[in-house]
């Protein structure tokens, strides 16, 4: 029933590639020839994203007036045009700069009407504003906090539209402080975001002879574990509420130093001690959620997040999953937490495909009232472009 994988199906064939025109390949190419056909065709790049930025504005128009700039987005609706941007790729540029691209055009569109402003973990430089900016692009205004609950806060009283919290690392497992934030905010999950995690130890000098101390997030410190007691055993370790504050201690002097990441190092000024990346795990990545107040349509390809009570009996966890098994809905990922309402009482966190509007989801829902104490629907989403 447990299904790890979030890739739709299988693309249909592509069209075959596009090909420079014979009479262009024939005989050596002229520069200056060649940056003209560049200057052209920039030409119309311009032009048109010029034409789509007027056509957004209608889209504006004909959602007539409303309150403010998070009424605009459409999280389901830029999930559909990422998808199609992936589908149309015939290269030579990876689907990863292709939505990169998008992205940000989509971005720089939609703050026309006005810029969206995005809550995450502070300060400047953390993988957390990394993930504003890979989700919802570099023209949203990001607005860094102290803590992941002052994320919470800062979206529910609205001096937010949306926020940005990790919730779950490949090699780490869950972030506890945000499953517990769920329990008893009415937040929405609106999206997800998952975020290659690259570590990197930064110093003032670059010099590793010289570091006698580092500072981290807890996180960082275990995914880093192995290459630490390898190579720094003896220096110490001192855990801070972020990477970017690490980064921020590290700069003041010459025996310092932090791990976070490479943006974190631009940001305050230090140098890579060791050149390439110094988790333990290549592929270390972090999923990100994006909380928001309400849940959006379906985009085709999505996820839903429910938290479940149970009662205390045999069979009872058998009971809340069986339904989705009956209707055919695969489960992502299951998590359990002290419910905070009594002793030994739990809360299950589920991750499930498909959205909540979905028939078998309703179907599936309605039978699991009666096996449960209560049922929270956290969010329908859609699933991280790849």
């Amino acid at each position: 029933m447990v299904d790890k994988s979030t890739k739709p199906a299988k693309k249909a064939a592509k069209p075959t590639a596009r090909k420079i025109p014979k009479a262009a390949v024939a005989a050596a190419p002229v520069l200056s020839d060649v940056r003209a056909h560049i200057d052209g065709i920039d030409r119309q790049i311009q032009g048109l994203i010029a034409d789509r930025a007027a056509y957004a504005l209608q889209v504006g128009k004909a959602k007539g007036k409303l309150a403010a700039a998070v009424d605009y987005y459409r999280p389901e609706r830029e999930a559909q045009v990422l998808r199609m941007v992936v589908d149309r790729n015939e290269g030579p540029l990876s689907d990863e700069v292709l939505v990169h691209v998008f992205r940000e055009i989509m971005s720089a569109c939609l703050a026309q009407q006005e810029p969206l402003k995005v809550g995450f973990l502070g300060p400047e430089g953390t993988f957390s504003q990394q993930a504003v900016m890979k989700h919802f692009g570099r023209s949203a205004h990001g607005l860094p906090l102290a803590s992941i609950e002052e994320v919470f806060q800062e979206v529910e009283s609205g001096n937010a539209d949306f926020g940005v919290v990790p919730v779950e690392n490949s090699g780490q497992g869950t972030i506890q402080v945000t499953l517990d934030m769920f329990l008893t905010s009415n937040l929405k999950i609106c999206g997800e975001v998952e975020l290659r995690v690259h570590q990197y130890l930064l110093s003032r000098t670059g010099r590793i002879e010289d570091i006698e101390r580092i500072y981290s997030h807890p996180q960082s410190f275990a995914q880093t574990s192995s290459w630490l007691r390898s190579h720094l055993p003896k220096v110490e370790k001192i855990p801070v509420s972020s990477n970017a504050e690490g980064a921020r201690r590290a700069r003041n002097s010459d025996d310092a130093a932090a791990i976070a990441g490479e943006s974190a190092g631009h940001v305050y000024g230090l140098k890579k001690v060791i050149m390439s990346s110094i988790q333990d795990d290549a592929d270390n990545t972090t999923r990100f959620l994006v909380i928001g107040r309400s849940i959006f349509p379906t985009s085709g390809h999505d996820r839903t997040s429910v938290l479940v009570f149970i009662h205390d009996k045999p069979g009872a966890l058998f009971d809340v999953l069986s339904p989705f098994a009956r209707h055919g809905i695969s489960m992502n990922r299951i998590e359990s937490r002290p419910s905070h309402n009594a002793k030994w009482e739990y809360g299950f966190f589920i991750d499930l495909a498909g959205h909540i509007e979905d028939e078998s989801m309703k179907k599936a829902l309605a039978e699991l009232k009666a096996h449960s104490a209560q049922i929270k629907i956290l969010g329908s989403y859609p699933v991280a472009v790849p």
